[in-house]
């Protein structure tokens, strides 16, 4: 059979008209995972095992891949070829005792003995079958089935090892069946050659040339053939090792009848051999259970058997449990072919986002090669976190503030786009630029000849307010972890983190963890901080630290906020000890009011977030806070967040935010956009 030279292969690419992957669900989730104590590197094959809200999971794949191979197991059974020949051969002796009982010509001695022989027949198919070898049949019927039963061995155990072979050899001619000898006789003599290193691709390609129709599959090199090759010998040897050992010893005594020679089943039994030694990796041991009422025939069994090795290894590639396992390892073809093109279209989507999160610039590696989150992912997590605090502060308000941005203040350094009733200064350059690129995109004479368009124009935003100082102390105790805590104060201290340097840069920001003792910390140190069992809440020192950071900045408004569910149970010594008591010793409380009064005497507005329901906690909180002529305020661990954003805006002379259609937010009037 000619070689055919035409060779596909499939598209890789996905869909060309598919938006880009969209990673802010993925990075939320990997931020959400971080803060609370997981690895950026866990975080994010956390959620490509799980998937987004649309998008399928590597573990629904799996589970998809597990429910095909209990259902080809639950289905099928391996049984097929020797049920066949049973059948055919019941029906030849039927027709032959019709034959003989109806033929008036025979000799009364050859119809006895013809009779004695059938009745004779061994109860094994296998037997029965060599049995009749050379058996003179009567009926040409009974002749033809016979033979039939021969041929559909011979075209079984060629589709074992070429699939396709049953079909394409049915009605075969001896001619076909000498090119099927020779094939194997070439095929094997390659094989040896390459073994012992003496083959050459000449070899290979004369090897096509001349017998390449077998191979629909179009291997370009012998390895190629031989992985082809060795899989699917591979899973008839699995299928074989599956069956019982009765039905093992049937199909072999039956093997020997294949096209009426063994020449076929020593050819496959060399080839197998080969093939085996060329490839001793393949699983040529394992073995089935299967349990249907679907009978299989040899190649058809073999066929099962290679979808389950398949599936095998799709389940290994999707469970991305080996070392070094990454996206791309999942074979989408055979993901495709065994699952259908919309989970080969999930695990592509799944894989492309695994590259763009580690090639976007939200992830990279640090000194000692692990995943961290980069300052842009920090952004990206920090701008969802606001939309989210946005959302719920408009929905509890239910009012909408008046986009006006303090008249009489300074520049912050934003712009927005003009509305009816603004008196802001124009922002000249952003509006001329505006102009300019809405001309570009207009064919000529499209704008009437206008230079500016009321679209284009954009106001400067002012400030009415002065200059912030903000502390934002965060209790890290262990008991904020046990809770369930953690993650929300590391949500609001975020949050609160991108507002103030993306909107508010003229304030100070500085963040304060204190738990036994308390640390300045930047945002990536407290968003990647983990829980530590270490007693104590050193009020006191987080105090020390944000009037430290008042006094750097004494033309700014002092703001101090403190997110704490506990009461303090440390303090610093005059030499810098920590003191620690359980409950609360009158000295840890003296030094922390007393840090709390220098924050007054500095002038900051003070704001307690209490956590936790604790009466005792209650009480001295709304103690501090009306010595402090500050506030407290309760929220739920979900408002968090929106309570300290609130807070801050409100100590700054702004009004709480409000949501204008869900994606874009005003804040507190300020006038600037959360969502780009």
């Amino acid at each position: 059979m000619a070689r055919n030279r035409t060779r596909f292969r499939r598209y890789d690419g996905g869909d060309p008209l598919a938006p880009p992957v969209d990673i802010v669900e993925a990075l939320d989730a990997i931020g959400e995972s971080v803060m609370g104590g997981s690895s950026p590197e866990r975080a994010m094959n956390e959620f490509l095992r799980r998937g987004g809200r649309d998008q399928t999971g590597l573990d629904d794949l799996a589970r998809k891949v597990a429910e095909r191979r209990r259902d080809l197991l639950r289905r099928h059974n391996l049984d097929g070829t020797l049920k066949q020949v049973k059948e055919l051969l019941d029906h030849a002796v039927l027709e032959e005792r019709k034959q003989l009982a109806r033929d008036p010509l025979m000799d009364d001695g050859d119809r006895a003995f013809s009779q004695m022989r059938l009745d004779s027949l061994p109860p094994s198919t296998s037997a029965a079958v060599s049995e009749l070898g050379d058996y003179q049949w009567q009926s040409a019927e009974a002749r033809a089935d016979y033979e039939k039963i021969k041929d559909l061995l011979g075209r079984e155990l060629l589709d074992q090892r070429f699939a396709g072979m049953k079909q394409a050899m049915e009605n075969a001619t001896d001619d076909d069946r000498e090119a099927i000898n020779e094939m194997l006789t070439d095929l094997n003599a390659l094989l040896e050659k390459h073994r012992l290193g003496e083959d050459t691709q000449q070899d290979f390609d004369d090897f096509m040339d001349k017998h390449g129709g077998f191979f629909p599959e179009d291997p370009q090199n012998v390895d190629e053939l031989i992985d082809t090759l060795a899989k699917r010998s591979a899973a008839a040897q699995r299928m074989l090792n599956s069956m019982t050992q009765e039905q093992r010893d049937e199909l072999m005594q039956l093997s020997a009848q294949a096209f009426g020679t063994p020449q076929l089943m020593d050819s496959l039994a060399q080839l197998d051999s080969n093939l085996q030694a060329l490839r001793p990796g393949e699983n040529w041991g394992g073995s089935e259970r299967f349990d249907g009422d679907d009978a299989l025939g040899l190649g058809d069994g073999t066929g099962v058997l290679q979808d389950l090795a398949d599936l095998d290894q799709l389940g290994e590639q999707l469970s991305q449990s080996y070392g070094g396992a990454r996206m791309d390892d999942i074979d989408l073809d055979r993901l495709a072919r065994q699952l259908g093109e919309d989970a080969a279209v999930d695990a592509r989507t799944l894989r492309d986002l695994e590259k763009t999160l580690r090639e976007s610039g939200s992830l990279r590696k640090d000194s000692s090669g692990r995943l961290k989150l980069t300052p842009k992912a920090m952004r990206q997590l920090g701008k969802s976190l606001l939309k989210d605090i946005a959302t719920r502060m408009s929905g509890r308000q239910g009012q909408r503030d008046a986009a006006l941005a303090g008249a009489a203040g300074e520049s912050s350094g934003a712009t927005r786009a003009w509305e009816f009733g603004d008196t802001e200064p124009w922002d000249i350059p952003r509006t001329i630029l505006n102009g300019v690129r809405r001309r570009a995109g207009e064919p000529a004479g499209g704008s009437g000849g206008r230079m500016i368009a009321v679209d284009d124009i954009e106001v400067a935003e002012t400030e009415a307010r002065t200059q912030a100082a903000v502390a934002l102390l965060v209790d890290t105790s262990f008991s904020m972890a046990l809770d369930d805590r953690w993650v929300p104060m590391k949500r609001t201290a975020l949050a609160l983190h991108t507002l103030i340097t993306s909107r508010f840069r003229g304030d100070q920001l500085q963040l304060i963890g204190f738990g036994r003792h308390a640390e300045v910390m930047d945002i990536e140190e407290l968003t990647a901080l983990d829980a530590v069992w270490d007693k104590g809440t050193n009020l006191h020192h987080a105090l020390l630290l944000a009037n430290r950071h008042f006094r750097k900045h004494p033309s700014a408004q002092p703001v101090l906020l403190i997110v704490t569910d506990g009461e303090p149970t440390s303090h610093l010594e005059a030499d810098g000890v920590v003191s620690f008591s359980y409950p609360p010793h009158p000295r840890t409380i003296l030094r922390t009011l007393e840090e709390l009064d220098n924050s007054m005497r500095l002038g900051a507005q003070t704001t307690f977030f209490r956590l936790g329901e604790d009466p005792g906690l209650a009480r001295f909180v709304e103690s501090m806070a009306r010595r402090a002529h500050g506030r407290v305020v309760a929220p739920e661990l979900a408002d968090l967040g929106a309570a300290v954003v609130g807070s801050y805006l409100g100590t700054r002379g702004t009004t709480p935010m409000d949501d204008l259609g869900g994606y874009n937010t005003w804040f507190g009037g300020r006038g600037f956009w959360v969502g780009d």
